[in-house]
């Protein structure tokens, strides 16, 4: 080797010298690489860690959300199957009355005029409750007829009224907070022929 050396022109060293910088040399490459394999551990360790946290993370947020979506499952479900309740507690008086006035009616000195007083007071409860609710009733009577809320039934000539007025309610109509839940059924005026 020396031989080429000199033929190269170069200074000639001796190999200890050479090989221990080489071994140097190679000794801090191999710490060098050995603190980059170190350091990448660590940094794919502390992934892993931040990968394994999110994914709890993730896992708890799915499992909240199915439970909040069962939660307002189960409310939703009470809400239509109770959403009568209170109806149906402000019309058990309404029912009461009415079994009160049925059984006084059977006693055959029975007095009319308290049997009919105990109806309109029924009916008026009837109509509080009703109201209460947002039911009203259609008793369109003297009006000009309406095909939103009343069904012409039959017509019935009249000079003493405009033509198409109702003067006659066969079935008063409903409605719940302003939509139509049943017609009247009405007879309507037209003019007469002669």
């Amino acid at each position: 080797m020396n031989d080429i050396n000199k033929e190269a022109g170069a200074d000639p060293q001796p190999e200890g010298d050479a090989f221990e910088e080489e071994l140097q040399e190679v000794e801090q490459e191999t710490a060098e690489i050995e603190h980059s394999a170190e350091e990448l551990n660590r940094l794919l360790a502390e992934a892993r860690a931040k990968a394994d946290e999110h994914f709890d993370k993730l896992a708890r947020a799915h499992a909240e959300m199915e439970n909040l979506k069962r939660r307002h499952a189960q409310e939703l479900e009470k809400a239509h199957k109770y959403a009568l309740e209170k109806f149906v507690k402000e019309l058990l008086g309404v029912w009461d009355s009415l079994e009160l006035g049925h059984a006084a009616a059977q006693d055959e000195q029975a007095d009319v005029a308290k049997l009919r007083e105990g109806t309109e007071l029924t009916l008026k409860m009837l109509r509080d409750v009703m109201g209460k609710f947002g039911v009203e009733q259609i008793d369109p009577i003297g009006q000009p007829f309406d095909p939103e809320y009343h069904q012409a039934m039959a017509t019935v000539p009249r000079d003493d009224v405009e033509p198409n007025t109702v003067v006659d309610v066969i079935q008063k109509g409903y409605s719940l907070n302003g939509r139509l839940v049943r017609p009247a059924l009405v007879a309507v005026s037209k003019a007469s022929d002669g």
